[in-house]
């Protein structure tokens, strides 16, 4: 009787074990890759897009955790090139779906006619004025733009205004090195 006690919990501590690690969250720091190459828009029920101020570019649509969205020149009309095979993914984490979402939500700031969203391989992405959303390993977190003006992966990545434009100038509010090249300071 007390081996069988004892064979159950021990069960039931290597589940408990497996399912904290399951509910670990994993942080990118500056200079690492991140482990996944989904990003979702946002944890838990729905995938919100909302604005945001960003250091020296101004207004720009932001995930649920307040990171900066991209766009990339190239994929224009919801074409998807940034993949996990290129390595782009790993550097530009896209906006996904979680599982189970089947639309992304319009936020403070966002005009719910140019939010969608688009199928690719690792999940559906979500879009805005016809181009995929994506996040930057570069960036420390919110209100960090450090990858305006990176030109790789088959064009130039910028973040994307309210009114659905690539931001390529740089605002009033400057900020050490504000031309946006993506040096990441």
């Amino acid at each position: 009787m007390k081996l069988r006690i004892s064979s159950l919990l021990v069960t039931i501590a290597a589940a408990a074990v497996a399912l904290a690690a399951c509910g670990s969250s994993s942080k990118t720091t500056a200079g690492t890759t991140p482990s996944t190459t989904a990003a979702p828009v946002a944890g838990g029920g729905a995938a919100t897009v909302r604005t945001a101020n960003a250091s020296g570019v101004g207004t720009v649509l932001v995930n649920a955790q307040g990171r900066t969205l991209y766009a990339l020149t190239s994929e224009k009309g919801n074409k998807v090139t940034c993949t996990d095979a290129s390595g782009c993914t790993g550097i530009w984490p896209p906006a996904v779906l979680a599982s189970g979402v089947t639309n992304a939500v319009p936020g403070s700031g966002v005009q719910a006619s140019l939010l969608a969203t688009v199928a690719a391989s690792g999940g559906t992405r979500v879009t805005y004025a016809s181009y995929p959303l994506y996040t930057y390993s570069g960036d420390s977190g919110p209100g960090a733009a450090n990858g305006k003006g990176i030109t790789s992966f088959g064009g130039t990545w910028y973040p994307i205004s309210p009114t659905g434009t690539l931001i390529t100038g740089s605002s009033s509010q400057t900020t050490a090195g504000g031309s946006g090249s993506g040096s990441g300071y």
